[in-house]
């Protein structure tokens, strides 16, 4: 199994609805791709902005590629969360999941 992590930054305001749109828009199009296994949302609301940190888990290289392309170490990204998002990790990180209890 694989897991692919991005971190994105928005201000304060504008949390709420990159996270809405995280659950609502981004989740579900995960959910109907081949060879995907579900995910973690999380945040972290600081002083000054409000960390995304996005985990999702994929059964191969192959299956991340049919949600992020040829290119799958580059970030995918709704039109929407583009506006919303102050500031992104340029690269995601790929990892062999090796052990899990979930």
């Amino acid at each position: 199994m694989i897991a692919r992590h991005w971190r994105g930054w928005t201000e304060l305001g504008d949390a709420d609805a990159y996270e809405s749109l995280l659950k609502n828009r981004v989740l579900p199009v995960l959910s109907a791709i081949e060879g995907y296994r579900g995910g973690y949302i999380l945040r972290n609301d600081g002083p000054r902005e409000v960390e995304f940190v996005v985990v999702n888990f994929f059964d191969s290289f192959e299956a991340v590629k049919r949600f992020a392309g040829s290119d799958y170490g580059t970030p995918v990204f709704e039109p929407e969360a583009r506006r919303l998002l102050c500031r992104i990790e340029p690269v995601v990180k790929h990892y062999d999941v090796r052990a899990s209890t979930v």
